[in-house]
């Protein structure tokens, strides 16, 4: 028996009536209020990741690399009691699937043959990033009247305008069980993550790797250093205007090959320059003066996130130092537990990035669809975990590293 939808029109869950609002700038809401929510644990400190914090996402949306023509168009959701915001949420309309990275596309034309309209539907995500956070942003001591609020006011938007579907994409495993309880279909997917076993350097870490692999990325290093010039790790003030006119370039090659477009427009780099270079490690490769590839990394509390990479010189394993090695080297040096190495690659798992699930939680209208893809998630669940399980046996440890981790 499928699990029940949840209910439209909810009834609030303490005696205190919870209005939700739905904003479509965050002009409309004050720093303040969204990062009590977003980001409580930044008072005394760095968030635990700087993508739901009002600063990035405002970034996006005065770039206009959300809004008008992106096919993102902020739907941002606040939950308020008394006056006071005790949740938010980042949630957009979407006229596509580009950018998600919890690919969906196979849904939509299924649900279109049959005669459907799959678009527009809605997204709670921070766009662009395949990084696992929190969606559902509520305010310490609000947590489960908050949650409650934030998703049936999603699927509330969704059933008065007739959308086919709620996706809440790369939320936390809490999360998922909360919205497993509200009668949403979780599913599983796939990344790639370094893990810190309290390494003292990196010649530490490759003291866990088996002798070949310790062999190759030894090698891979070597060959990357040789390219003829110098590897700058910049973050904070070192960070200067014109360190984003090379990435750019990088940027807009890597976009061409993989999406067709760039998802993020020049104006992006230009603000994140003024409100989020704190939240940044830039790396750079420079030779004869000039930079010539590059990879761009966000700092969280506990984890490096490793998000652009891109080049207009091709040299034997820059890519590899740059996105990889030199972000497990941050890593290690700053006390920081993880290093999520965005999207896909297997290649990742040579060296010492192994698989781990990340998860969405989804609401679909239409009974007899969601059937169907529940039945499928099913499935896939199934083989993530399979796959998760064969691939990490084929990592690069050392068997008594692994038997001690698990």
């Amino acid at each position: 028996m499928a699990n029940p939808q949840p209910d439209p029109t909810p009834e609030p869950q303490n005696e205190t009536p919870v209005e939700v609002r739905v904003l479509t700038s965050l002009s409309q809401i004050t720093a303040e209020d969204w990062d009590a929510c977003a980001a409580p644990e930044a008072a005394d400190g760095r968030p635990m990741d700087p993508f739901t914090t009002h600063r990035f996402l405002k970034a996006l949306e005065d770039s206009n690399s959300v809004g008008t023509g992106t096919g993102w168009q902020p739907q941002y959701l606040q939950a308020v009691v008394n006056g006071q915001t005790i949740g938010v949420a980042p949630l957009y309309a979407k006229s596509h699937s580009q950018g998600e990275y919890i690919f969906d596309h196979n849904w939509a034309h299924a649900y279109e043959r049959a005669g459907g309209r799959y678009y527009p539907k809605l997204q709670m995500a921070v766009p662009h990033t395949p990084a696992t956070g929190r969606r559902l942003l509520v305010r310490p001591g609000f947590e489960d009247v908050g949650q409650a609020a934030l998703v049936q006011g999603a699927v509330q938007i969704a059933a008065n305008n007739q959308l086919s579907s709620l996706h809440i994409t790369f939320c936390t495993e809490d999360e998922v069980a909360s919205g497993k309880a509200m009668g949403l279909l979780p599913r599983a997917s796939q990344q790639f993550h370094w893990v810190n076993d309290s390494y003292p350097d990196f010649d530490g870490f490759l003291a866990s790797l088996n002798s070949r692999k310790r062999k190759n990325i030894r090698k891979e290093r070597a060959q990357a250093q040789d390219f003829g010039g110098t590897i700058h790790a910049l973050t904070g003030d070192a960070i200067e205007p014109h360190h984003w006119d090379a990435f750019w370039q990088f940027y807009q090659d890597t976009g061409a090959r993989k999406w067709g477009t760039p998802y993020l427009t020049r104006a992006f780099f230009d603000h994140a320059q003024e409100t989020l270079r704190d939240d940044m490690l830039l790396v750079l490769a420079e030779r004869d003066g000039a930079y010539v590839a590059g990879a761009l990394n966000f700092i969280g509390r506990e984890t490096l996130y490793g998000r652009y990479w891109g080049c207009v010189e091709d040299h034997p394993c820059l890519h590899f130092e740059l996105c990889y090695y030199r972000a497990i080297d941050y890593a290690i040096q700053n006390g920081m537990t993880r290093v999520e190495a965005g999207a896909q690659g297997t290649h990742k798992l040579a060296r010492g990035y192994l698989p781990v699930t990340c998860h969405s939680l989804h609401w679909v209208g239409d009974p007899g669809f969601r059937d169907a893809i529940e039945q499928y998630l099913e499935g896939e669940r199934a083989a993530v975990d399979e796959e998760n399980e064969i691939l990490t046996s084929y990592g690069p440890f050392k068997k008594t590293h692994v038997e001690e981790q698990q």
